[in-house]
């Protein structure tokens, strides 16, 4: 990467990393670039907490999978979860570059006949970085210097979680009867997956990353990294995401229930 692109464009090592991740910009869950220039077609994140929107998402998700409310609510939420947070978790482990995911500032494209979602973020969207980011001195009106790792740490989890997870969360215990720890375990397994697979191009130990992303989010009880085949981590988790319950069960990788 050319390296004032890295210091001016404040995405640009994270579009890098998801671009090592997937061997392509063109994800499932995330827009190409990450931000979103035309915001025709695209509902802000608010308008899933506000309650605005989510009973109909959520109605075509369940008749998508054809599946109970609270199992199609949990699927739900492990995509989202899963593509929200890994532009914030990919920017933090590669690059202490942080884009501070508000309900506000995330848009949701949604296609309801197959309860799909791509998720992008408005230009505006503050990225968080410490002194020693040389986007610290691009001037950029969107940058905000932090002093610490700490604050770093403090910024990311009060915008990922408190301000926009958790709301949300809220909303769906609206229409809806699934446990928070049923759901708070896909976030914890969303971040760790995140962290492990782009590991080849982060620097210091993954384990590590995920380990210390865990505790700012206060989710460390809810998954634990295991030696898989080879020796390398891979996820346990500790709650499932009722992909078993399906029409056509599903036991996911890494899932608390196990198969025959």
């Amino acid at each position: 990467m050319d390296g004032r692109a890295y210091a001016t464009a404040p995405l640009a090592p994270v579009n890098a990393t998801l671009r090592q991740m997937f061997g392509t910009d063109d994800l499932p869950g995330l827009v190409p670039g990450l931000f979103v220039d035309d915001e025709r077609g695209w509902l802000p994140a608010t308008d899933l907490i506000n309650g605005s929107h989510l009973p109909d998402l959520l109605a075509a998700a369940q008749r998508s999978w054809q599946s109970t409310p609270h199992a199609a609510a949990a699927l739900f939420w492990k995509s989202y979860t899963y593509w929200l947070a890994l532009p914030t978790v990919v920017g933090w482990a590669a690059a202490r570059r942080v884009p501070l995911l508000r309900a506000s500032d995330v848009l949701v494209r949604v296609e309801t006949d197959r309860a799909t979602l791509t998720l992008g973020l408005r230009r505006s969207t503050t990225v968080a970085v410490l002194a020693s980011d040389p986007l610290a001195l691009s001037g950029l009106p969107e940058v905000r210097v932090l002093t610490d790792e700490t604050q770093l740490l403090r910024e990311l989890r009060a915008s990922l979680l408190d301000e926009h997870l958790t709301p949300l969360l809220d909303a769906i215990h609206t229409q809806v009867r699934v446990g928070a720890r049923t759901l708070l375990g896909s976030v914890a397994s969303g971040v760790a997956y995140g962290i492990l697979r782009a590991a080849a191009g982060l620097p210091g130990a993954s384990e590590e990353n995920v380990a210390t992303l865990l505790r700012a989010l206060d989710l460390e009880d809810l998954i634990e990294l295991v030696p898989g085949p080879d020796g390398e981590p891979t996820v346990q988790r500790k709650t499932c995401c009722l992909a078993f319950t399906l029409p056509q069960p599903r036991i996911c990788k890494g899932c608390c229930i196990r198969s025959n």
